[in-house]
């Protein structure tokens, strides 16, 4: 079995980190990414640099992105102008996203659900060309309405099934594996996007691909957060994750102590300790 990991740390990760850092230094994070083994890397969002500082400069960051065959490079878009930006960029992917409640698209992005979901099918028509992933977040939890219906997802990734890749995402990390298998299964998505914030995160993706998803959200040393989730933690951290499967006999293609040595260099770029637990331990005890 093969499962294909999109490492979401260039944009899901350093955006929600306090600094901001400029286009070379997020390229330089894409560039090292893509020379572990990872397919696929969502390298930058096309937003307002005004409204989203830490991602200022998408298209000097896609300048500066070495590009390797094999490796597909999506990009964040939120709207028409997004999309614009998207096309003209010679990325590879669309990503598209959008929240399964009222209460967080209007939080996120100033829409109802009904608009949310109407924007990501406009998108999907402008760009028919490109694959797409289509992200529902707070598919198991929102930060807002508490616990979400499950029927409510499943008809929503429904929409888009067939014309996307869907992605059922856990964005505050309240899921357990019963939870994800069983989302996973009715609603027949292909993707799913863990957070780590009270320790199932690792649980919940193996219960993914139990479920059949073949595609998987992680970001190297646990970057990430949600921004209406406080104490929420990071996004499963991509070599842990790449431990965990392997382990298990899940083919990932990506070369394990490369991913340590760049969490290793993030850690000394933002001068912290990383929430990933394998770049600290290593891959297995030294003798």
């Amino acid at each position: 079995m093969e499962v294909t990991l999109c490492d979401v740390g260039p944009r899901d990760g350093l955006q929600n980190e306090p600094g901001e850092y400029p286009p070379a230094t997020r390229a330089d994070l894409i560039n090292r990414l893509a020379a572990t083994g990872l397919s696929r890397i969502e390298a930058v969002s096309f937003v307002r640099d005004d409204r989203v500082p830490a991602m200022a400069g998408a298209e000097e960051v896609v300048e500066r992105i070495e590009r390797r065959g094999g490796v597909e490079y999506a990009g964040l878009v939120l709207n028409r102008r997004g999309w614009e930006r998207f096309a003209a960029s010679g990325l590879d992917r669309v990503d598209v996203t959008f929240g399964a409640t009222e209460s967080f698209n209007r939080a996120n992005g100033n829409m109802s659900l009904a608009e949310a979901v109407a924007n990501a099918e406009a998108i999907l028509t402008a760009g028919g060309e490109y694959p797409h992933s289509v992200t529902i977040s707070v598919c198991f939890g929102c930060p807002f309405e508490g616990r979400v219906d499950p029927g409510v997802v499943v008809e929503l990734a429904a929409r888009f099934a067939g014309r996307a890749e869907v992605v059922l995402a856990d964005t505050i990390g309240v899921a357990t594996p019963s939870a994800v298998r069983a989302l996973v299964a009715q609603s027949g998505a292909t993707g799913f996007h863990g957070h780590n914030t009270r320790n199932t995160g690792y649980a919940n993706c193996l219960a993914a691909v139990e479920a059949g998803a073949r595609v998987l959200d992680a970001s190297i040393g646990g970057l990430g957060g949600c921004p209406y989730a406080p104490r929420a933690t990071g996004n499963v951290a991509t070599e842990d994750l790449v431990y965990l499967l392997e382990g298990e006999g899940v083919a990932t293609g990506i070369d394990l102590d490369a991913l340590v040595t760049v969490s290793e260099w993030l850690e000394a770029l933002l001068g912290r300790r990383l929430e990933g637990y394998l770049y600290r331990a290593g891959a297995w005890p030294s003798s």
